[in-house]
């Protein structure tokens, strides 16, 4: 079995070989940009959480207080169904939901996308943990980490077909980063990475060895 690490690594490299160079550099351009602005660098170790609802891809409303009654929670927030690097990332907690389960965590990944999009991302990847939507970023900006697009960007992804608006339902344009979170039963925040650069993910074996201490 791969790691996440490999797997994204061997994406990377057919990205490479069959994209168009000038989107590599725009992508690579907006990547760095959003770097360097030292903004949205989310929670942080040792930050206490506030209570959140979102609607799960079913539409039923789950509550991350109720959640912590029965464990440590494992928060992944990530860009959309549409996004490959977070369908690896999202395959690597699949493979691995067995082993999360034995810690007494409770898994459950975010993104803004709405609850029929939610929806399509669990069932095309046969998720059997929490899929939860959060349109317009509510939670994701109680993280501190919602970014905008630039605008060459938007672009770049409406030529390659990508309807990032339409699957989060606005058109605000507006993603959050990749990052993971490790929350105790108290709501403090044990764990937090945050990247700026999308094609970095947190391997999931680093999560569950995390988790298993709480």
């Amino acid at each position: 079995m791969t790691s996440l690490h490999e797997d994204i690594n061997n994406f990377k490299e057919q990205f490479k070989q069959n994209a168009p160079e000038e989107k590599q550099r725009l992508m690579a351009e907006a990547t760095r940009e959003l770097e360097e602005s030292k903004t949205s660098l989310g929670l942080e170790e040792g930050d206490q959480i506030n209570d959140f609802q979102l609607p799960d891809a079913t539409g039923k409303m789950i509550s991350i207080m109720d959640k912590l009654k029965d464990g440590p929670v494992i928060l992944t927030f990530y860009r959309g169904g549409w996004c490959p690097y977070c369908n690896l990332e999202l395959n690597a907690y699949q493979r691995e939901f067995k082993e999360i389960q034995e810690t007494g965590a409770t898994l459950m990944a975010i993104s803004p996308e709405t609850p029929d999009a939610s929806l399509s991302t669990k069932e095309k990847n046969e998720l059997e943990f929490i899929v939860l939507s959060d349109e317009k970023n509510n939670v994701a900006k109680q993280f501190n980490l919602v970014f905008s697009m630039p605008d060459y960007l938007i672009e770049v992804y409406q030529q390659s077909g990508l309807d990032v608006a339409g699957h989060n339902g606005n058109e605000d344009w507006e993603l959050p980063k990749p990052a993971t979170f490790v929350i105790d039963t108290s709501g403090k925040i044990v764990f937090a990475e945050v990247n700026s650069d999308y094609t970095k993910r947190t391997e999931p074996s680093k999560i569950i060895e995390i988790a298993s201490k709480y």
